[in-house]
């Protein structure tokens, strides 16, 4: 179950394609989420963080490459004054209108 836990995470994979060796894939996944839930997962991975900074094997370099960041559907071209009405009114010009 972590190996394909694991497989889905590394390749971003959708769950229903999922390869056959692991089983059926509604059960990893409804693990997955049962184990999110209750805690399980917390539990685990604080034991893990917790061996490792026992065995002084943490290291906590990050690297953030532009081609994995995006950015959020607002940040470019949104407005900014708030939402438009959806019922405007439309004002006449004050001119005439041509025959």
């Amino acid at each position: 179950m972590i190996e394909a836990i694991a497989f889905k995470f590394q390749t971003g994979t959708q769950w229903v394609h999922l390869p056959e060796k692991y089983g059926n894939w509604r059960g990893i996944y409804n693990r997955l989420r049962m184990g999110a839930v209750d805690g399980t997962w917390e539990r685990v991975f604080t034991a893990l963080m917790a061996q490792a900074d026992a065995d002084e094997d943490l290291n906590w370099a990050v690297s953030v490459d532009s081609t994995i960041v995006r950015a959020h559907q607002h940040a470019a071209g949104a407005r900014k004054r708030g939402p438009r009405s959806a019922n405007r009114t439309i004002t006449p010009s004050a001119g005439t209108a041509a025959d």
